[in-house]
């Protein structure tokens, strides 16, 4: 099982997954991390764990669809079955939803169907939820909206700030991120898919 990670900014849910393929404690290969902003930090922690990357943008390239059948050049390239999306902004489009359908999962920092899209900690916090939560699920054509594997609640305590609510959820999404992709995984594997 070939893997990608698609990421666009700082990286830590990246470099938490590409520790747990070289300490073979996620099943399969780490092979290449796809980024669209060529100066975001998770390239730093790629270039450190000598993980192979990828970067190039939709503007350089034209557009949203020219940028897609790049990224899926790139993908066939170094013969990928599955890709993680790990802090990736972007929506993924028909040209690679076609090639790699119900094989992508992605990580929101919401639970989901609450709270779509961009800035959803933030968004919740303004609301005065009492609680958000992490999402781990297929992608599909639309926005957040695909299957749903995992689900976990994050509270929101009367005392947190954006900063310290943030880092309760990204503590959840290091925790169960690379717990539900071994599962994943292992049974794609089994399944010879």
């Amino acid at each position: 099982m070939r893997v990608a990670i698609f990421a666009s900014g700082n990286g830590t849910n990246f470099e938490i997954l590409a520790q747990q393929f070289q300490n073979h404690d996620l099943p399969g290969d780490l092979v290449l991390l796809f980024c669209d902003h060529p100066t975001a930090h998770v390239i730093d922690r790629a270039k450190r764990l000598k993980v192979p990357y990828e970067t190039f943008t939709v503007k350089e390239c034209g557009g949203k669809p020219a940028y897609e059948k790049r990224i899926l050049k790139v993908l066939q390239d170094y013969q990928i079955d599955f890709v993680a999306l790990a802090g990736y902004m972007r929506v993924v489009g028909p040209t690679i939803l076609d090639h790699f359908g119900g094989s992508i999962v992605n990580l929101h920092p919401a639970y989901l169907p609450a709270y779509p899209g961009l800035h959803s900690i933030e968004r919740a916090f303004a609301d005065h939820q009492t609680q958000t939560g992490v999402t781990i699920h297929y992608i599909d054509s639309g926005l957040d909206s695909g299957p749903i594997i995992a689900q976990e609640h994050v509270a929101i305590k009367p005392d947190d700030t954006i900063e310290s609510l943030e880092e309760r959820v990204h503590e959840t999404e290091h925790r169960l991120y690379p717990a539900v992709l071994k599962e994943v995984l292992t049974k794609r594997i089994e399944k010879g898919e």
